[in-house]
C-alpha cells in the first residue's frame, strides 16, 4: 500500500475502518452508552437517535483520523550516499636543474621537461576526486610540498609554484620516495605491517647522485609495507637543448647537454613493489603513463542508497483529537 513519495509504515491498522462501521450499528440498535467521548449517552433517547447527527458524524471522522495515524503515513525521499574510499597517494616530482632541458614540444614550441609534466600532473589530479594526494618534490633534498589532502583545487595550486631551483641541485631519489613514504604513514589504513590502498608516483629524469637513502634502500621499506611505486623516466638519454640565461633571467640561447635516465633502476623500483615503469619520451607517453597508472589503481565508487522519511501521524492525530473535543461539545449542547 504505498504511492510515489507517499507510504504507511503500518498499514494493517486501517482493518479498523472496517469495524467502526458494525460498532456504530451495535450501538444504535442496543441502546448502550459508549464511552468514546463525554456526554455519548445523551446522543439517544429511549433507543431513537436525536436529531442532531452532528457528535456522530464528528466522532466518525475523527475515529477515521485517528485510524490513519496508526498506519504512520509518511513522506518517502529516496537519496543516494557515496562511499568516501579511495587511494592514498603521493606524487613525487623531480625539480632539479636538468629538469630545464627542453626536449619536449607543445604546439611547436619548445618546453622543459617540468612544464611537459606540470599540465598532465593537473589533470590526473583533478580525475582523482575521492582520493588523498600529497606532493614531494625533491633535487638535492626532498620536502613535502603538500600533506594528503581531499582539497585538489588547492593542491592544484600548489603545483603552479613548482619551480626548478627552489631546491639545490642534485638528484635525491631515494630521498624523495623515504619522504613519500613518511607521508602515507596512516595507522588507522595499516594492517599487520601493510599499508591498505596507497601508492606512489615518482617522476625523475636524473640518476641518483644525493641523499641519505638509496632508490633501493626506499624501495625496500615501499615493499616492506605493500606500497606499490610507479616510476615515469622523463626526458630522453643524450644530448638535448639546454637554455642559457644571463644574470637577470633572459633566455640567451641554448647548449647541448647529455642527460641520462637510469631507466634499470626505476623498472627496478616498479618491479619489486609491484609497481610498473613508464618511458615519457614526449609529452603524449606522458600523458598515456597517468593514464594507465589511473586505470590501474583506480576504485569504482558503488553508491548506496537510503531512505529518508517524514512522519505525518501528527497531521492526522491532532485534527482527530480536535474532532473528538468538538464532537463532546456537540453531544453536550444536544443533552441540552
Amino acid at each position: 500500500m504505498s504511492w510515489p513519495d507517499f507510504t504507511l509504515n503500518s498499514p494493517h491498522w486501517l482493518w479498523l475502518l472496517a469495524v467502526l462501521p458494525f460498532i456504530w450499528w451495535l450501538r444504535a440498535h442496543r441502546g448502550s452508552n459508549v464511552l468514546v467521548v463525554p456526554f455519548a449517552g445523551a446522543w439517544q433517547h429511549g433507543g431513537h437517535v436525536v436529531l442532531s447527527r452532528w457528535p456522530m458524524a464528528l466522532t466518525s471522522s475523527a475515529l477515521v483520523l485517528l485510524v490513519v495515524a496508526l498506519a504512520r503515513p509518511q513522506f518517502v525521499q529516496q537519496r543516494q550516499e557515496e562511499r568516501k574510499e579511495g587511494y592514498d597517494l603521493v606524487l613525487a616530482i623531480d625539480i632539479s636543474g636538468s629538469m630545464q632541458s627542453e626536449d619536449y614540444e607543445r604546439g611547436g614550441t619548445r618546453i622543459n621537461r617540468l612544464d611537459a609534466v606540470r599540465p598532465v600532473i593537473d589533470a590526473f589530479i583533478q580525475h582523482r576526486p575521492n582520493d588523498r594526494i600529497g606532493l614531494v618534490v625533491f633535487a638535492g633534498r626532498a620536502y613535502t610540498l603538500s600533506p594528503l589532502t581531499f582539497d585538489h583545487e588547492w593542491l592544484r595550486r600548489q603545483t603552479d609554484r613548482l619551480r626548478i631551483g627552489l631546491i639545490e641541485d642534485g638528484t635525491a631519489i631515494g630521498d624523495g620516495l623515504g619522504v613519500a613514504l613518511t607521508r602515507l604513514e596512516q595507522a588507522k589504513r595499516e594492517q599487520a605491517g601493510k599499508r591498505l590502498g596507497a601508492f606512489i608516483v615518482l617522476l625523475t629524469d636524473g640518476v641518483n647522485n644525493k641523499g641519505a637513502l638509496t632508490p633501493q634502500q626506499s624501495a625496500a621499506i615501499a615493499k616492506g609495507r605493500s606500497i606499490p611505486i610507479y616510476t615515469i623516466g622523463a626526458g630522453r638519454t643524450g644530448l638535448v637543448p639546454f637554455p642559457v640565461f644571463d644574470q637577470s633571467g633572459r633566455k640567451l640561447g641554448y647548449d647541448r647537454q647529455w642527460t641520462e635516465i637510469d631507466a634499470r633502476t626505476l623498472q627496478t623500483i616498479a618491479r619489486d613493489t609491484a609497481g610498473e615503469f613508464f618511458r615519457a619520451t614526449d609529452s603524449s607517453t606522458i600523458e598515456n603513463a597517468f593514464a594507465a597508472i589511473d586505470r590501474a589503481q583506480k576504485i569504482e565508487f558503488q553508491a548506496k542508497s537510503y531512505l529518508l522519511t517524514e512522519e505525518l501521524f501528527a497531521w492526522f492525530a491532532i485534527p482527530a483529537a480536535l474532532l473528538l473535543i468538538a464532537a463532546a461539545l456537540a453531544a453536550r449542547s444536544s443533552a441540552r
